[in-house]
């Protein structure tokens, strides 16, 4: 199964959800993450993710356009913006949308690190309540 999580910048929640699902899924899953405006990937990522022992060596900002013609199962948005502007995916069976904030806009550096682990934690509930069970189907 080939999943392809996309975002805006594809700095933060993309990159979270790609590392926290190739993590909880291992070889049951091809997983990819980018963005409709790639920008570097946010040094908060990897820390609220080292916190889990989750592997970051991979991690790397991708525009959407590197996709563009390959097939996946599932397209996820994890942003609003990029749910209106993601492009089509022919044949993607799936397309999933989960409205998560942006912890990238919290400004204190005690908040903002608060705010990162809120939409990791968020992200691992979702992925096991509804993404891992459609790789468990598959």
């Amino acid at each position: 199964m080939r999943i392809l999580i996309l975002c805006t910048h594809n700095a933060r929640r993309s990159q979270m959800a790609e590392a926290l699902l190739r993590w909880l899924a291992g070889s049951r899953c091809e997983v990819f993450s980018a963005g409709t405006q790639p920008a570097e990937v946010d040094p908060d990522v990897f820390t609220v993710l080292h916190e889990l022992g989750v592997p970051t060596e991979d991690l790397r900002s991708k525009s959407v356009e590197e996709f563009a013609g390959q097939h996946f199962d599932v397209v996820l948005t994890v942003c609003d913006q990029a749910r209106e502007q993601c492009p089509v995916f022919p044949g993607a069976p799936r397309m999933m949308h989960w409205s998560l904030s942006d912890p990238g806009v919290v400004t204190d550096p005690e908040e903002r690190l608060a705010a990162f682990r809120r939409v990791r934690d968020e992200l691992v509930e979702r992925l096991r309540r509804e993404l891992l069970p459609l790789l468990e189907r598959a």
